[in-house]
């Protein structure tokens, strides 16, 4: 029956700010305005592929966490700069301060995070090939590759 995850919803303080940001920051476009609800529906990827809902919510704001697919190639070699040219401030799952991605062994994946003008907690994210290996935990691409 299920053959994936077509789409999820965060709550933001203020709808504009939010189409705003996901629009033209990160590139989604818009698939719907409810125009008798303060809600907005996106597209990721491909039209009709994956979708993302915005549900204006003015008190009591609970964030969520998503990702982003992305290629192994991009994390490594651009969402930093990515991050960082729009003024977005990464940081790894440990949150110790580096703004390296890093490897979840048990996945495996490879990830780096973002939050969203609300503190909703974004995620690039890749799969990386081979089997996973929970025992090694959370740790730098490099020592991945080390390891491999």
């Amino acid at each position: 029956m299920i053959k994936g995850l077509y789409e999820t919803h965060v709550q933001v303080s203020d709808l504009e700010s939010a189409v705003q940001f996901y629009t033209e920051v990160l590139g989604l476009r818009v698939a719907h305005r409810d125009e008798t609800r303060p809600i907005a529906f996106l597209w990721i990827g491909e039209e009709k592929e994956f979708m993302l809902g915005l549900w204006e919510q003015k008190e009591n704001l609970q964030t969520r966490h998503f990702a982003f697919t992305s290629t192994k190639e991009d994390i490594l070699n651009y969402s930093v700069k990515f991050l960082e040219n729009k003024n977005l401030k990464p940081y790894n799952f440990l949150k110790n301060g580096s703004i390296e991605p890093m490897v979840f062994g048990w996945m495996p994946a490879l990830a780096i995070y973002f939050n969203d003008p609300d503190g909703n907690q974004l995620e690039f994210i890749s799969i990386l090939e081979g089997d996973g290996k929970p025992e090694l935990g959370v740790l730098s691409y490099e020592e991945w590759m080390k390891l491999q």
